[in-house]
């Protein structure tokens, strides 16, 4: 598949980011409901039986060092390894671009949709949790101290989690684009970033459960370019030849 023009691309991936940064703006100001949505959200958890969220931040606060390293993974590793994902992905393997940038983009609306829909204040900021907001305690944080009056980010907007679902996404693209037997590893990613999201208290597990079904639902509908020669890495002059022609049954013989 030819490369897409990158000038396009360029101003279509930051088009979609600027949208998305000013959908999540317009769901500020609805603090009430956050709140409230929150409550239900701990309160299905429990429910469910799913294990506490202070479970994996008692591990982080035990040492500053974990904590503060989990705080700068949040912040800094969200971005730039999507991005990194999808400029090898554009260089190397076009078609597998296309295919992750459409998953990412159906995946960024429908969450956007979420976030407009069901505002929720993740559990750092939800009284009675017994969580510490760590980045406001140990740093570094890409979030204010007044959520309400917060005006360069959303923290009302933890459902779905799109630090799960983005890094889930990368580990799924590079398995399928790639060959290399270690290519499973690349499931680290959305492990490691699981429990920072919940270590740090900035989401829930339903937010990744709610993250991976709508990821789900993307795949489901943009299916992966078939493997090819070109598209799994492999320049078509390096695979080995057929057989030679004298030997192929059809054409014994056909010279006499």
């Amino acid at each position: 598949m030819a490369r897409p023009p990158l000038l396009r691309e360029l101003l279509l991936v930051v088009g979609l980011f600027v949208v998305y940064k000013a959908g999540r703006l317009l769901a500020t100001g609805r603090t009430d409901e956050a709140f409230a949505d929150a409550h239900r959200v701990w309160g299905w958890e429990r429910t469910l039986h799913l294990p506490g969220e202070g479970a994996v931040q008692g591990v982080l606060l035990d040492s500053d060092t974990l904590v503060h390293l989990a705080n700068t993974y949040y912040a800094t590793v969200h971005f730039p390894a999507t991005a990194a994902f999808l400029v090898w992905l554009y260089l190397r393997r076009p078609a597998h671009y296309v295919w992750a940038r459409r998953i990412l983009a159906l995946l960024t609306g429908a969450a956007l949709a979420g976030h407009l829909v069901f505002p929720l204040a993740p559990p750092r900021l939800l009284a009675g949790t017994g969580l510490v907001d760590t980045g406001q305690v140990y740093g570094p944080t890409v979030y204010g101290a007044h959520p309400a009056a917060d005006a360069l980010a959303n923290q009302f907007a933890a459902m779905p989690s799109l630090h799960f679902g983005w890094a889930l996404m990368v580990a799924i693209g590079l398995i399928t684009a790639t060959r290399s037997r270690w290519r499973a590893l690349w499931l680290l990613h959305p492990l490691l970033t699981l429990l920072v999201i919940v270590g740090t208290a900035n989401h829930y597990w339903l937010d990744a459960v709610v993250a991976t079904a709508l990821l789900c639902l993307a795949l489901a509908v943009v299916h992966p370019p078939h493997r090819t020669a070109t598209t799994s890495g492999r320049h078509p002059l390096h695979e080995p030849a057929g057989p030679p022609v004298h030997e192929l049954p059809g054409l014994v013989g056909a010279g006499r």
